[in-house]
């Protein structure tokens, strides 16, 4: 009896993601990322495509096989389990916010599209100039077509390991939600690696507060409710920038300009030193009382950032600033922004939720 190989390797992709990870070296931790990204993010999808293509098995006889069956068994179980940890999302979201977390329904047609469609709505201004480093410095502007006055403003940097990366392919679901509410958003390119370094990748945040500061109210944004917002490394680079508020260090050329912001998201970020360990590059090295809140979210089956790091990370925040809310995603991996699904339409209500209460109420000089 002649084994499935086929259907045995499908089987063993769409089980993957439910395998508990310890550390991993990064490129095995990338590899694991990109096999257990989309099966992970998308299980209404997976659990349709898993049946399809059991019931295609046994149409044709490969069931018969007990290796086969047995897989099946197992497979089933595994995509079971993800998905269930998919649903627990809101449960780890409660848990960090409390009563300000209320998870929000979600219609069907939307958790069965995997990719973030903007809604009719919002419009997109594409390719503002928000500084002199030509397409590194470039920013894309979301806002309801109504063109609301006065409205609290998101900024996101996307991730990308300093190296690689662009302004329109992370966290849209979050950028089309806040913006179909009445937010400006911003999503925006800055200078990477080998080219720039971290005070580099700081100061490019600050000049698009700056830019926030100067051209905003023509956009109906208001530079004085601020949000930053990043994925991995663009967590980071929001932190050091939240973190460091009118350094001229990092403002040169525009010293005088206010870059203090309302608060901070971080998603599957990196909160470690920068390449070289140089010292200074941590959020930790810039941590201070008085700092802005934070809201932190992160997979525990991180494979790219392990989640002890961020959990120690967000601890040792906390005992210094004391307004640091933590969120562990059960069964997430790194990533967990790119696509639509029903993990990160809880994501972005408990984004909003803390969002909206940083900028409430509006903070005037």
């Amino acid at each position: 009896m002649s084994v499935p190989w086929g259907y045995l390797i499908g089987l063993a992709v769409l089980a993957l993601p439910a395998v508990p990870v310890p550390r991993l070296p990064e490129r095995l931790g990338t590899v694991w990322y990109f096999i257990c990204l989309a099966v992970n993010e998308l299980p209404l999808l997976v659990i349709a495509f898993f049946i399809a293509d059991t019931a295609l098995a046994a149409s044709q006889g490969d069931l018969a096989n007990p290796v086969a069956t047995t897989a099946a068994v197992l497979a089933g179980a595994c995509v079971a389990l993800t998905a269930w940890r998919g649903l627990r999302t809101p449960h780890a979201l409660r848990k960090a916010l409390g009563a300000a977390y209320t998870p929000r329904r979600t219609s069907l047609a939307r958790l069965l599209s995997p990719f973030a469609i903007r809604p009719r709505s919002v419009e997109r201004i594409a390719d503002l100039a928000y500084g002199p480093a030509g397409k590194r410095h470039l920013l894309d502007l979301y806002r309801h077509r109504s063109h609301p006055a006065v409205a609290p403003v998101l900024v996101h940097f996307h991730g990308g390991h300093y190296e690689t990366g662009r302004k329109n392919t992370q966290s849209r679901p979050l950028l089309h939600r806040l913006a179909a509410n009445g937010w400006t958003c911003i999503s925006a390119n800055y200078r990477h690696r080998p080219d720039a370094g971290y005070e580099d990748h700081v100061t490019d945040v600050k000049r698009v507060i700056a830019w926030i500061r100067e051209h905003g109210p023509e956009w109906g944004a208001d530079p004085d409710r601020i949000v930053l917002s990043g994925s991995s490394a663009g967590a980071h680079m929001s932190a050091l920038a939240a973190l460091t508020p009118n350094d001229p260090a990092f403002q040169p050329g525009f010293e005088g300009v206010d870059t203090t912001v309302a608060a901070v998201v971080g998603l599957n970020g990196y909160w470690g030193r920068y390449f070289g360990n140089e010292p200074g590059s941590a959020p930790l090295d810039r941590a201070q009382v008085g700092a802005p809140p934070f809201l932190i979210v992160h997979g525990d089956h991180d494979t790219l950032v392990h989640v002890a790091d961020v959990r120690r990370f967000a601890a040792d925040l906390r005992a210094v600033t004391g307004r640091v809310a933590y969120a562990e995603l059960p069964g997430a991996h790194h990533g967990f922004d790119l696509l639509h699904s029903p993990r990160f339409e809880a994501v972005v209500d408990a984004v909003e939720q803390f969002a909206t209460a940083a900028v409430a109420p509006v903070r005037r000089a």
